[in-house]
């Protein structure tokens, strides 16, 4: 295991624990073919990654397809996580809380990451159009036949976190969240109610979609520092608060190796500052 991804420590995910940098699978079916995505992943659990996050939506079921691929048997302490509640359509993905939905999505999921039992499914996003109490029972049925284990939710506000919890119990909550939009938007209060409640919250776009390399007060903290932009971004996030887990994507396994490594830089009170003055930074 990477020596800083260890000394990070782990969190509490339901009865499971994970180190505190996962791995995204948004970029997954980026790769071009099975072998290359299969040489990410693998290092990623020889770093010691042993949380790995994906979606029915990224690549259409292609992500869930290759980890299978690639790690299937999987080792036991590995937590598998995905999401369900996008459809694809012409203008991209679209939100789809509908019951039913729900259930063919955990179904399809089961059967691409070749699991019985998902370690830890996810609520993609609520529904406008559908009441999201409903949305949120499907999960809880599919929790009870034994086909998830935990359940989580993603792209919630505080409000839709608090409905959610007098239903049913939550392990985790996946917004996204990051130094770029902390300048532009402040102390989050998803990110508060989950500190309360001891909810891990998982950063997701840790690294804003790579629209933070270049920032002038990310280059400065990271000479002083002798890392990258992205170590200090991911750096941030693991000091902003003990319940932050970052899910970096990469499709580079140098870059990988640099984000699990990002545990080993420290930052001071006055790197901490200089990150964290507003800016206009455009959208997070």
């Amino acid at each position: 295991m990477s020596p800083p991804l260890a000394a990070a420590g782990t969190l509490a995910l339901g009865d499971r624990a994970v180190h505190r940098v996962g791995l995204g699978g948004g970029r997954i079916p980026g790769f071009a073919d099975d072998s290359s995505a299969a040489l990410v992943l693998r290092r990623a659990l020889d770093l010691g990654v042993n949380l790995i996050d994906t979606a029915d939506i990224y690549g259409r079921g292609l992500s869930e397809t290759r980890i299978a691929a690639a790690l299937h048997p999987y080792p036991e302490d590995l937590v598998i996580a995905t999401k369900g509640g996008f459809v694809p359509s012409g203008a991209g993905p679209v939100p789809d809380g509908r019951p039913q939905h729900l259930r063919d999505a955990c179904e399809g999921s089961l059967r691409r990451l070749r699991l019985d039992t998902i370690e830890l499914y996810q609520l993609h996003t609520p529904d406008p159009a559908v009441p999201f109490e409903e949305s949120l029972g499907a999960l809880v049925e599919l929790r009870e036949q034994g086909k998830v284990r935990d359940l989580g939710l993603s792209n919630v506000t505080a409000e839709q976190l608090a409905r959610a919890r007098e239903l049913t119990p939550i392990v985790s909550v996946q917004n996204a969240y990051n130094i770029r939009r902390h300048r532009r938007f402040g102390a989050d209060a998803v990110l508060a109610a989950c500190e309360r409640a001891g909810i891990v919250f998982l950063a997701s776009q840790p690294l804003a979609a790579g629209r933070l390399p270049g920032e002038e007060a990310l280059l400065l903290v990271a000479s002083r520092h002798a890392a990258t932009p992205g170590q200090v971004a991911l750096a941030w996030l693991l000091q902003c608060s003990p319940g932050v887990l970052p899910i970096p994507g990469t499709r580079s396994v140098r870059h990988l190796e640099e984000n699990v490594a990002a545990p080993s830089v420290s930052l001071s009170a006055e790197d901490v500052a200089e990150l964290e003055l507003p800016a206009d930074t455009g959208s997070g």
